[in-house]
């Protein structure tokens, strides 16, 4: 396995924080998008990428050849607690999700450990997660309901 981050993983990597920072700027700042609430928006794009969060473990968890049943089932939580945060009230929403995507970073380290995704793949998610995670608590915390 590589033991540094493919270029592409990194820059799309980064360019995936762009809509969190922006759109939890304009819930903090109280401004629209284009007369669009930025609120639903970067719920919507958290609950999005906690589900890819949650695929990760289960593509991992397929590609090994001891593919373990606890995997797979650990691997649908953030799918199904994204959707029970859709239907949180503000600012419950955006805090649920924060805490989310912070902590399935945390979660998801168990993955290099035990050899299912490279080490740098661990390293990134904990970075990304940190990110994505900091700006929806933020935004569940300092923008208005």
């Amino acid at each position: 396995m590589p033991r540094t981050a493919p270029p592409a993983a990194l820059v799309l990597g980064a360019g995936g924080l762009i809509p969190f920072l922006g759109l939890s700027a304009l819930v903090i700042l109280g401004q629209s998008l284009f007369g669009v609430s930025p609120r639903p928006l970067l719920a919507a794009y958290g609950a999005v990428i906690a589900s890819f969060l949650g695929g990760l473990r289960w593509g991992a968890a397929a590609a090994s050849p001891a593919g373990r049943g606890a995997d797979y089932a650990v691997a649908i939580v953030p799918s199904l607690v994204a959707w029970a945060a859709l239907f949180a009230p503000a600012p419950w929403d955006l805090r649920a999700l924060g805490a989310l995507v912070l902590a399935w970073g945390l979660v998801d380290q168990d993955l290099p450990r035990r050899g299912l995704v490279p080490a740098w793949l661990g390293r990134l998610r904990l970075a990304l997660s940190g990110v994505a995670g900091l700006a929806l608590l933020a935004a569940g915390f300092l923008g208005s309901p």
